[in-house]
């Protein structure tokens, strides 16, 4: 009797992980190349803004539910409407360079994946050249 409850208590488990396995090869799915945004160094007050894609290798439309970064001067934006299966999709990713100097911030991915890896980071790295120096006043 023990036997047959033990083999049926394994039995079950076994189930109870197929189906969260089936349910999360059914879900949306996001995967990209790089968690790494690396703006190298640029001039200060440039171009502010860097695209990070990602595709939806799921199989149902992938939600991306929010996005932060880790200061003001980290700001993301991200789609709003749902991305199909097999498609890609960007966040912009906006880094104030009016601040010189060597920074290294994340941004915080929230997805409507069911599997619990429904959060993702990226690092946002890169080194802001120095503010040219101010110009005499001409007479």
């Amino acid at each position: 009797m023990k036997k047959a409850i033990l083999f049926f208590s394994f039995a079950i488990a076994a189930f109870g992980v197929q189906t969260v396995s089936a349910q999360t090869a059914t879900g949306p799915k996001i995967s990209f190349e790089k968690d790494v945004v690396d703006y190298g160094e640029v001039e200060y007050a440039s171009n502010r803004e860097r695209v990070w894609t990602f595709k939806n290798t799921g199989k149902e439309p992938l939600m991306i539910t929010n996005a932060t970064g880790s200061c003001g001067c980290t700001v993301p934006s991200f789609p709003k409407e749902p991305i199909m299966p097999g498609k890609t999709g960007e966040i912009k990713i906006n880094y104030d360079t009016n601040r010189q100097g060597a920074f290294e911030k994340t941004v915080t991915i929230t997805t409507n994946e069911p599997d619990g890896s429904n959060s993702h980071t990226i690092k946002v790295k890169g080194t802001v050249k120095s503010a040219p120096a101010a110009q005499p006043a001409s007479k």
